[in-house]
């Protein structure tokens, strides 16, 4: 039977390990974040002390681990949602997964697994993105638009993207003033289908109104319209 002394440190473990996972998924504004980790994985832990404590009367201890993983399914459909053609959350969804088996070890004394497994995980969460960017550098592209600013330009611009199923990865603006005229410098990490035709692309890009100057990599176009 575990004591007290070790149901108190297995719970406090199983919640900084599960707020560590939180935090990274809390920065990047994901459904899913510190508190929701926490309480997944301390819960775990818990209902394994739990399941382990009545297995001295004969119980099986594997059942309640068990539900836990398959029980938490539910709560990682909440965080998935559909956009378009492309579907997000699922990282989130299986972060809280391994969370539930990060707090099932916690609370069966697994400590070394949990740990390590909570390192494993921080570890690809935080560089997954240079990764894929390295291991599939030909299908990403940054690319800088300038644009009169206006409502409705970003939207125009992501409607074009999704139409030829272009992934936007990053985007950040910048506030530009020339004179009394009012622009925004859009920079945009794109992940782009295999045989993708840019020019199809940034000639489809120049029509859009507003939209003055278009640059991909070292290929800079001057937008002018009559």
């Amino acid at each position: 039977m575990v004591n007290n002394f070790e149901i108190i440190i297995r719970l406090i473990l199983a919640s900084i390990l599960g707020g560590l996972i939180g935090l990274d998924r809390e920065s990047t504004n994901r459904p899913a974040g510190f508190r929701t980790h926490i309480l997944v994985s301390i819960g775990s832990a818990l209902m394994m002390m739990v399941s382990i404590d009545n297995s001295k009367y004969g119980a099986d201890a594997s059942r309640i681990a068990a539900q836990v993983i398959s029980g938490i399914g539910f709560l990682g459909a909440g965080t998935i949602m559909r956009t378009g053609t492309n579907i997000e959350g699922l990282t989130t969804a299986a972060s809280l997964w391994v969370c539930a088996g990060i707090g099932l070890a916690t609370g069966n004394g697994y400590y070394v697994g949990a740990v390590v497994t909570t390192g494993i995980v921080l570890f690809f969460l935080r560089n997954s993105k240079t990764f894929e960017k390295t291991l599939l550098k030909s299908s990403f592209k940054n690319i800088e638009i300038i644009g009169l600013t206006r409502s409705g330009l970003i939207g125009d611009i992501g409607t074009l993207f999704g139409k030829y199923h272009i992934i936007i990865k990053d985007i950040s603006i910048i506030s530009l003033e020339e004179g009394d005229v009012s622009k925004e410098e859009l920079h945009f990490t794109l992940k782009l289908p295999h045989n993708m035709d840019l020019n199809r692309i940034i000639q489809e890009l120049t029509l859009i109104d507003g939209i003055t100057r278009i640059k991909i990599e070292d290929k800079s176009i001057n937008v002018e319209k009559n």
